[in-house]
């Protein structure tokens, strides 16, 4: 999707309405007791008289969750807040209690929070912002436990959102060379670069192994087309299949290299599920064009290197559906440390990083590419924008169990998903101007830009009885 501004294109993302088509659980219970209500409109009545009937038909709610055609005895829960006021002023007939239907949407990581940011950020492709400010945790665990340095401010850049200042969120994925060597006659020798620049550092990754839907994979692939980016799909399914074209990515399993003469269009990028050296020939031989991508779950720093010897230059880098990966650790720990691999040995530049598990909000793409990715390949996030519904604890790709909408279609489905990248886009953007940064290039390892709450914890509080560290 572009945008024509005074003779140069500008990347733009169209978002509409796609309203649910399922349910979706209120935040609150509103129960009114009846015989409660109708003995206070009788005092009302009595006590003022049917002249004041302003009085007597307006509700304690200005929200209007008792204003619904028959007032009060049909509350309205959708448009509930919690402000409680109507308990406080009749609390013999009103009551307001958390829903349990709510509470059981995602599972213990992706919590009911992030299901109803991500709900509405799909809805419209608006930014969810609370009015009465932030009254979540200022630390925790897991990405909770990084902030972003807002210190180095440069006013041009702060309103990238609103189109006053252009903020690149272009990136590069394959491979670079550390520096240009050029002959006696001026002419580039050596490695040339092999990249493919994407108009937006996300992703579509392959979906969970239960969600074996065509809709689904319709859905993932002309949204990919539509927002420039690319979409990782089973070789298998694009066999044959009518879906073709540069922005979808076979996912290639070993035993599977002969399904490569298969396909009827040349790929940018293919993806090896897991490294095999004959696989990796094949995939040259098949597409010489194409940069091959090593899909791999976070390796050792020597594995990492080995790879990158052995001629790969991009990998995705995967951890659970929980952000777990080699050893129990998190994400954000593995990313920093795969970056700094690289950095020591002097061939970050030459190296791309796609990384996918464990990213399921906006802010979490911003904080993954200033620990060292370049990309972020999104799972969870996008079964939650198709109202799929988690069955049990969803750890992984290969063992969880979602449930799609019975209504599930692909036109409502693509909306969804533009909606959620152009809201993602947006807080990267705010983000991105907060810093300073006029491009998403610019943020990748940005280090000097993130605080860790335990290493200033440990800073400031080291050596004073009681703490540990």
């Amino acid at each position: 999707m572009h945008l024509n501004v005074e003779g140069y294109t500008r990347y733009h993302i169209d978002t509409g309405l796609a309203d649910e088509i399922e349910k979706w659980p209120t935040r609150f219970n509103v129960k009114v007791g009846k015989v409660g209500l109708a003995k206070w409109l009788v005092g009302e009545i009595i006590h003022l008289g049917w002249k004041r009937k302003e009085v007597i038909l307006s509700r304690p709610c200005m929200y209007g969750v008792f204003s619904g055609p028959v007032g009060g005895f049909s509350p309205r829960p959708q448009h509930c807040v919690g402000c409680l006021r109507c308990t406080t002023e009749y609390a013999d007939f009103c009551s307001v209690t958390h829903n349990p239907d709510r509470e059981e949407l995602g599972d213990s990581y992706f919590t009911t929070n992030y299901m109803d940011a991500i709900r509405y950020e799909a809805l419209e492709g608006m930014i969810p912002v609370k009015g009465a400010g932030y009254r979540g945790k200022f630390g925790g665990q897991g990405w909770d436990g990084m902030w972003t340095d807002m210190s180095e401010i440069v006013r041009p850049t702060r309103d990238g959102i609103h189109g006053r200042e252009f903020i690149s969120t272009v990136i590069d994925i394959g491979f670079r060379p550390n520096y240009l060597v050029f002959d006696e006659d001026g002419l580039p020798t050596g490695s040339e670069a092999q990249v493919v620049s994407l108009p937006l550092p996300i992703l579509f990754d392959a979906p969970p192994l239960s969600v074996q839907n065509e809709t689904v994979y319709t859905i993932l692939n002309q949204a990919a087309k539509d927002l420039q980016t690319l979409s990782i799909q089973p070789i298998g399914l694009l066999t044959g299949s009518a879906q073709v074209g540069s922005h979808l990515v076979p996912l290639v399993k070993p035993a599977e290299a002969e399904l490569l003469s298969q396909l009827s269009f040349t790929p940018q990028l293919v993806e090896m599920d897991g490294w095999d050296e004959n696989l990796f020939q094949a995939i040259q031989t098949a597409f010489p064009q194409a940069i091959v991508v090593l899909r791999v779950s976070f390796p050792t720093e020597e594995a990492l290197l080995e790879y990158v010897s052995a001629g790969v230059h991009t990998f995705h880098l995967t951890a659970n559906y929980h952000g777990l990966g080699r050893e129990g650790k998190f994400i954000l720990d593995l990313i920093r440390e795969a970056h700094k691999t690289l950095v020591d040995a002097g061939i970050r530049q030459e190296v791309s990083l796609i990384g996918s598990g464990g990213m399921i909000a906006a802010e979490h793409i911003p904080k993954a590419i200033l620990c060292g990715l370049d990309a972020v390949a999104l799972d969870t996030p996008v079964m939650a924008a198709l109202q799929s519904r988690f069955d049990g604890e969803c750890h992984s790709r290969e063992n969880s169990q979602f449930i799609l909408p019975r209504k599930l279609n692909v036109e409502w489905g693509v909306q969804r998903l533009h909606n959620m990248s152009a809201a993602w886009r947006d807080q990267l953007l705010e983000i991105s101007g907060a810093m300073g940064l006029r491009e998403i290039r610019r943020m990748r390892g940005e280090m000097g830009r993130a605080m860790f709450m335990k290493e200033l914890e440990t800073s400031a509080f080291a050596g004073v009885t009681g703490y540990e560290g």
